[in-house]
């Protein structure tokens, strides 16, 4: 069933990755890239400040928490221990792998990093940030960010949607923990800027 589940995995990749041309190299490049994203971090910080005033200070704290979280889990619980090598580094395919600038990361692809940070600060913010708009756009940006790690050849597609599970529950369980922290201590701290929010 494993092996199985490995072959499909790997037919998949190589489809996906074999359909690339130098326009896509150049837009994925950017797209993977983790300061291209800094506008729209920004923008979120905007929109939190503006719901949540004060409490984002707090908020950035379990922001900071998640994504520790999820990006030391994705490599300490995952990567270190099943020790996938990622396809680019997999001497069964490697000469198959489209790669861009040569770049293709650690030896261990499973899981995908990249998918576990941009799906737990997804689904952290979209429940933060209750609008139908945003919703669609912050999972469509993680889901866009993700593929990016497929088309670059650094990983398979089922690193991604492990990593993707991996930051959804990370970023449902982050979002509880703080939504009872608020209860239970911010709103009795309410003296700082009025009636609790």
């Amino acid at each position: 069933m494993i092996e199985t589940l490995n072959t499909w995995d790997i037919n998949l990749f190589l489809f996906l990755n074999g359909m690339h041309s130098p326009f896509w190299d150049r837009i994925m490049w950017v797209i993977t890239g983790k300061l291209t994203w800094l506008p729209l971090y920004l923008f979120m910080l905007a929109w939190l400040i503006r719901d949540f005033r004060w409490k984002v200070l707090v908020l950035v704290l379990f922001i900071a928490a998640l994504i520790t979280m999820s990006d030391q889990s994705s490599v300490h619980l995952f990567k270190e221990v099943f020790q996938r090598l990622r396809p680019c580094h997999n001497p069964q395919i490697s000469e198959m792998v489209h790669i861009v600038r040569g770049k293709c990361g650690g030896q261990y692809g499973f899981i995908s990093s990249h998918a576990a940070n941009t799906f737990a600060i997804a689904f952290f913010s979209l429940l933060l940030i209750k609008n139908r708009y945003f919703t669609f756009f912050i999972v469509l940006w993680a889901s866009v960010v993700s593929y990016s790690r497929v088309y670059l050849g650094v990983h398979y597609p089922g690193d991604i949607l492990c990593g993707a599970l991996l930051g959804l529950i990370l970023g449902i369980l982050v979002y509880r923990g703080y939504r009872i922290f608020e209860i239970r201590v911010l709103n009795k701290r309410s003296f700082f800027t009025g009636p609790a929010r």
